[in-house]
C-alpha cells in the first residue's frame, strides 16, 4: 500500500475516533448554558482518558515494539521514494485551530468563554504541552527520522495544533460540532506533513497528539482553580453615619462595613 493511502487511513482514523468519543461523552454530561464557568460544564470523566491515553501509549509501546517500529521504517521509505519537495506549512498550520477560536469570537459567533477566560485555558494548555513536550524529548533522546537531531519523540508541532484542536472542540461544541472536526482535521495534517516532511516517526505524532489533547482537557479541568489567581476578591464599602448619646455627650459615630 502507498504511503498516501496508510496516512489517509490515519488521519480518517484520528479525527473520527476523536469525534465519536467526544460525542459520546457529551451525551453523559448535563447540558449548560454558554454564560456558566468551565468548572460546570466540563468536569473531570475518566472517559475523556481514553483518546489521549491511547495516543501517548501507541508512541510510548513502540520504544519495544518491533512491529511498531518497523511501520515506522517503512513510513519513512515511502517519504524518501515519493516525497522529494518539502513544505512547511506545517510550521504555520499548528496554530490555526486555536487561533480559529478568536478569529471566530471577532466574527459574531460567540464561543463557551469570554476573552480572558480562554485565553487563561489555552494557555494553560500551552504551558502543560511545553513543559511535557520539552521534558519527554530530553528524556527519550530518539534521532529523527532525516537524522538532523535526537529530539523526536514526541511531536511538538502535532501536540500544539491537537491542543489547539481540543480547544476550538470544548469552546464550540454546543454551538456545531463540525468546527471541532475542522480543527481536527488541520490537527492531523500538521502531523501528516510532519512526517511527510521527514521530521518525524508516526510514533512521535500518535504521542504528540494524546498529549495535546489531554493538556487541554487539564487546562478546562484545572481552570476554576487556576482562575482564582487572577480574579480579585471584591469588597463592598459602605459608610454609615449614627447618632450617639452617652448620658453625658452627644455625637454622631462613623461605621464602616466591608462585606
Amino acid at each position: 500500500m502507498k504511503l498516501k493511502h496508510h496516512l489517509i487511513w490515519i488521519i480518517a482514523l484520528m479525527t473520527s475516533l476523536q469525534a465519536v468519543a467526544q460525542n459520546a461523552i457529551d451525551k453523559d454530561s448535563v447540558s449548560v448554558k454558554s454564560e456558566v464557568l468551565v468548572s460546570e460544564n466540563l468536569k473531570f470523566n475518566y472517559k475523556q482518558l481514553i483518546i489521549p491515553t491511547v495516543l501517548i501509549s501507541y508512541g510510548i509501546i513502540a520504544f519495544d515494539n518491533n512491529e511498531l517500529l518497523g511501520l515506522n521504517t517503512q513510513i519513512k521509505a515511502e517519504v524518501a521514494e515519493h516525497i522529494d519537495e518539502k513544505i512547511t506549512i506545517d510550521d504555520f498550520s499548528q496554530y490555526v485551530p486555536a487561533t480559529s477560536v478568536y478569529l471566530l469570537n471577532n466574527l459574531g459567533v460567540k464561543g463557551k468563554n469570554n476573552l480572558k477566560d480562554r485565553s487563561i485555558i489555552i494557555g494553560t494548555s500551552y504551558l502543560i504541552v511545553a513543559v511535557s513536550v520539552t521534558g519527554l524529548k530530553h528524556a527519550t533522546k530518539v534521532e529523527r527520522p532525516d537524522g538532523s537531531s535526537f529530539n523526536s519523540f514526541p511531536s511538538g508541532h502535532t501536540a500544539t495544533a491537537f491542543a489547539g484542536a481540543e480547544f476550538l472542540w470544548q469552546e464550540y461544541k454546543d454551538t456545531s460540532c463540525f468546527y471541532g472536526i475542522a480543527g481536527y482535521l488541520v490537527a492531523s495534517g500538521t502531523g501528516l506533513y510532519r512526517m511527510l516532511n521527514n521530521r518525524h516517526w508516526l510514533t512521535d505524532v500518535a504521542a504528540g497528539a494524546g498529549i495535546g489533547i489531554l493538556s487541554t482537557k487539564i487546562a478546562y479541568w484545572t481552570f476554576p482553580y487556576i482562575n482564582k489567581v487572577f480574579v480579585k476578591k471584591q469588597t463592598k464599602t459602605s459608610v454609615g453615619m449614627l447618632p450617639f448619646y452617652n448620658g453625658k455627650q452627644i455625637g454622631l459615630a462613623t461605621v464602616i462595613s466591608l462585606n
